[in-house]
């Protein structure tokens, strides 16, 4: 199941200096590859940036913009997110591995075959992957954690995941809650 995505490279999140350098979050395995992929374009798809790695402040990339040469016109970017098309990204050739953007809307499945949703985020919030799931049956959203043990297969070329079953709707409503009067 080969997907034709815009991957998001990284994104503004503010300026350094005067010359129009500006701070970027990068997604990138490798946080210096973000100017290796060519040309990108915002989330909208009508503006191109030509990129180039100056350095690093903090955990943070400096980065120049070609026709970006002042901190006024950088400051204006702010937020603006990097995507290129997912065909310009190498192939991947373990099989243990994938782009996170390749797990979006796969059927999860349990381990008897049952299809009980679809993956509808992966999210990292610094203590571990998380994976978010919109469920068939209430179509709820449920978060799980993404590692072997709750996730043991990922199958991206047929489309689905395996999750351990017993890990879904693990919260009951309030509503099927009987009240403890007494």
């Amino acid at each position: 199941m080969k997907k034709n995505r815009r991957i998001c490279l990284g994104a503004i999140v503010g300026v350094h200096g005067i010359k129009g350098e500006v701070k970027v979050k990068s997604f990138t395995s490798k946080d210096s590859n973000l100017d290796k992929y060519g040309a990108v374009e915002n989330e909208a798809g009508d503006r191109k940036f030509e990129l180039k790695v100056v350095g690093h402040s903090k955990e943070l990339l400096r980065v120049k913009i070609k026709g970006v040469d002042d901190r006024t016109t950088a400051e204006t970017l702010i937020g603006t997110s990097f995507y290129i098309n997912r065909d310009v990204l190498p192939e991947i050739s373990d099989k243990d591995e994938f782009y996170e953007a390749d797990l979006i809307d796969l059927k999860v499945k349990t381990k008897s075959g049952e299809e009980v949703g679809r993956v509808a985020g992966l999210y990292n919030f610094g203590a571990g992957e998380i994976l978010e799931i919109r469920l068939k049956s209430t179509h709820k959203l449920e978060m799980i954690p993404f590692n072997k043990a709750y996730v043991p297969e990922i199958n991206v070329e047929q489309g689905y995941i395996i999750v351990e079953s017993v890990m879904l709707n693990f919260m009951e409503d309030e509503d099927d809650e009987e009240s403890d009067e007494g």
